[in-house]
């Protein structure tokens, strides 16, 4: 088995993430650092650590969770980076990892799963999910503003697909706004530089939908486990989807 696969598989990170890590020699195989994220490791035989901190040879119960993530928490695993919101999963014993990422100042639906087909079916850019974003902003919303918004933007040599975008609001308060986002790749603070483009003013950013998935009336801070029918709106057939057929029966 690959390396990278095997955390990905015990819920260390996600693959893109995992490879990092292993590329960073942050990863031992039996006492040995290893920098290829293609390193081949037997699960009965083998002994791997991340951070000095062993990984159990086999899989845990495959478990994902939504968060309604509150401003101020990192997606991180690491406490170094400040309030994670792994710390807001109390009494979930499984080592869990973001899907997919909000940055320190967003809000709302937020995935962590220890699913290694789930994270990779939610995150790899060729399966294109769409994601939904409601965002209150302040600065003139005019037609040339939504033109900006809606048109395609070049990322750090990367051209984006173009966003769909809405007032919300109906145009009631003069100077702000509330506006939907909906995305189909993610970029990073995407709709906050899409905005500063416009000459908007990013005050609030909440992410409402993933595919069919809802954030719902889920309170900001709480969590709770998948059901089957969150996983059929995900449009995810994995382990998960066995885990949540056994948490009903």
């Amino acid at each position: 088995m690959r390396l990278q696969k095997y955390l990905a598989e015990r819920g260390t990170a996600s693959r893109r993430a995992a490879a990092e890590l292993i590329r960073q020699g942050r990863v031992q195989v039996n006492g040995r650092s290893v920098q290829e994220p293609g390193w081949r490791v037997h699960p009965e035989r083998d002994r791997v650590t991340v951070d000095g901190r062993e990984l159990p040879r086999h899989p845990e119960r495959a478990r994902t969770v939504m968060l309604n993530k509150p401003r101020g928490y990192v997606c991180s695993a690491s406490p170094r980076d400040g309030r994670t919101v792994l710390s807001l999963l109390r009494g979930v014993r499984e080592r869990l990892v973001p899907v997919g990422r909000l940055d320190k100042d967003s809000e709302g639906l937020l995935l962590l799963s220890n699913d290694g087909g789930l994270i990779l079916r939610l995150t790899h850019p060729r399966f294109e999910q769409e994601k939904c974003y409601r965002v209150t902003v302040s600065g003139a919303v005019d037609d040339a503003a939504l033109a900006v918004l809606r048109a395609p933007y070049d990322f750090d040599g990367y051209r984006t697909r173009p966003a769909q975008v809405r007032r919300l609001d109906g145009g009631a308060k003069p100077g702000s706004a509330v506006l939907e986002f909906v995305l189909r790749e993610g970029r990073k603070r995407q709709i906050r530089r899409l905005c500063e483009a416009a000459g908007l003013r990013v005050r609030r950013l909440v992410r409402t939908r993933i595919r069919r998935l809802m954030l719902g009336g889920l309170p900001t801070g709480a969590w709770r486990d998948l059901t089957a029918a969150d996983l059929a709106a995900l449009g995810v057939s994995t382990a998960a989807g066995k885990q949540a057929r056994e948490g009903a029966a």
